[in-house]
């Protein structure tokens, strides 16, 4: 699947996952882009979440992955289905894939299984002992993005601090501690912004 994103009269081919789909009735979407050169020609594949993203240059530094391989995965099984798989030692999930075989197999587990793990807990820790210095960073983000999209200074200042109201008292379903990250709360702005347009 390719987006092909108008910038100041140039146009940017990006190959996405089909999961994007899903999200087409979105006004905004948002990705994390991997831009990868070649001596002769530059590719860019776009992510609707950063996991993916992250996950996706890892598998690039297996030695037999190129970028199709590691889309073909990605877009026949979900990023929690392929850590799942590799934390349980599931090799058929991955060994199903085309093109993936069993010696290629052998070596995602190999380089990659370890440090799921480890990325895992480490993503718990960060959650456990995320502080407010972290989530200033977020909003501030959003406060830029906000901008960006030419929404009133003013409506925007009151939806933050709408939105940090509601977190900190936990009255947010979407924005709990698991889910406190740049792309929900800057959905959740949107949402309130286009809500109170309307």
């Amino acid at each position: 699947l390719f987006l092909l994103i108008s910038c100041q009269g140039v146009g940017y081919e990006i190959q996405t996952l089909n999961n994007i789909v899903t999200d087409s009735n979105e006004k905004f979407i948002t990705l994390w882009i991997e831009h990868i050169r070649r001596e002769d020609s530059e590719f860019l594949f776009g992510f609707i979440q950063k996991e993916e993203r992250d996950f996706f240059r890892d598998l690039l530094k297996v030695r037999g992955i190129g970028p199709q391989i590691g889309m073909s995965l990605l877009n026949k099984y979900s990023i929690s289905e392929v850590k799942t798989s590799l934390i349980k030692q599931n090799k058929d999930l991955i060994s199903s894939v085309p093109g993936i075989g069993k010696k290629m197999t052998e070596r995602i587990f190999l380089e990659l299984k370890n440090k799921i793990a480890v990325s895992e807990q480490d993503y718990n820790k960060k959650i456990n002992q995320r502080d407010k210095e972290e989530i200033t960073f977020i909003f501030r983000d959003i406060d830029i993005a906000l901008r960006s999209l030419e929404y009133p200074v003013k409506d925007i200042k009151n939806t933050i601090n709408l939105i940090k109201s509601d977190f900190s008292k936990k009255k947010s379903n979407a924005l709990n501690e698991n889910k406190m990250n740049f792309e929900n709360v800057l959905k959740e702005a949107i949402s309130i912004l286009e809500n109170n347009d309307s």
